[in-house]
């Protein structure tokens, strides 16, 4: 059963569209994922799926009804964490988590009891009385998260979940995510980590420039690559202008030159890469390190959308020093 269909959503701010006629489903108990670069319309497309903006046209269903004239009507049906915490700094953990559970219309008893057990469940007991201002950002992050669930949503929307965080607070945030999904929360994120949504999700959309320009299983997604031999050469001297020269030796294989220099060997056949390296060495390429891939979302991201990896890479790294 789908939990949440979209059908032709379009959004304009003034003269520009954001959003260009996307339609999609998300079905019951999964973990689906919005991935493309950023200003390709991620957070537009979760505001107007939460509320926080307007539909310029287009339908939003929960549950097979239509609430695109009043999200706010199904709010009870969703938790919502933005990239941004919209927590209260002068407020402790517990108090934040109270407050969200008054907002959801929760019993005074029953909003201190579940925050008490959230805090538990979140590794967050010990900071239980200190105010959210002197929060790690990976705590910050965490507490967003509990208080986006104090009322028990079928839904939880996430926008960019672990940007700006260290690695081992994403990897708690991604572990108590799995745990959540396995007890039947249905988890709709965003995110411009590639890795991320292989990790996490059943199925995943690709967006860019404000469309969607696929949809489906990531295992579905990655299969056709599967059978593609990769490698890798870090080339003595740089990459520069080698390709060409590659191609020429070895007509049969693709070559592409990467931006950190290295170059990309593919192939519909398995190849040796011993053999390949003597044949390099011969023509007079050093080869400093040859590494065999294995077939990746990533891949298969570049392949569609043409956007190579890299550029996704930077705007993470600047999204994190911005954070």
């Amino acid at each position: 059963m789908n939990i949440l269909e979209v059908y032709d959503l379009t959004k304009f701010y003034g003269n520009f569209k954001a959003v260009e006629g996307i339609s999609f489903a998300v079905k019951e108990g999964e973990v689906f994922g919005l991935l493309g670069p950023n200003g390709a319309g991620k957070t537009t497309t979760i505001n107007m799926l939460t509320g926080l903006a307007h539909p310029t046209s287009g339908r939003i269903l929960y549950s097979g009804t239509d609430y695109t004239q009043d999200i706010k009507k199904a709010q009870h049906l969703m938790g919502i964490v933005p990239d941004e915490s919209n927590l209260y700094p002068e407020l402790t953990g517990f108090e934040n988590l109270c407050f969200c559970g008054a907002l959801y219309g929760l019993r005074k008893s029953e909003r201190k009891s579940k925050a008490e057990s959230l805090l538990e469940q979140f590794g967050l007991k010990d900071a239980r009385d200190k105010k959210f201002a002197a929060y790690s950002k990976g705590m910050k992050r965490r507490l967003a998260i509990a208080a986006g669930i104090i009322h028990e949503p079928p839904i939880l929307f996430l926008d960019e979940p672990t940007t700006g965080i260290d690695v081992a607070s994403a990897r708690q945030i991604r572990n108590i995510l799995k745990d959540m999904n396995k007890k039947g929360t249905t988890i709709f994120l965003t995110t411009h980590y590639i890795e991320e949504a292989e990790r996490l999700c059943d199925r995943v959309a690709f967006i860019v420039g404000g469309g969607i320009i696929k949809v489906d299983y990531v295992d579905e997604l990655i299969h056709p690559v599967k059978d593609k031999n990769t490698l890798i050469l870090s080339i003595s001297g740089g990459a520069e202008g080698v390709e060409g020269r590659l191609s020429t030796i070895l007509p049969d294989l693709k070559f592409k030159r990467l931006s950190n220099g290295e170059i990309r060997i593919e192939s519909e056949h398995p190849f040796k890469t011993s053999h390949i390296i003597r044949i390099l060495e011969e023509a007079g390429i050093d080869v400093v390190e040859a590494k065999r891939m294995r077939a990746t979302l990533e891949d298969v991201f570049v392949t569609v959308t043409g956007i190579e990896s890299h550029e996704m890479k930077k705007e993470k790294e600047k999204k994190e020093k911005e954070a």
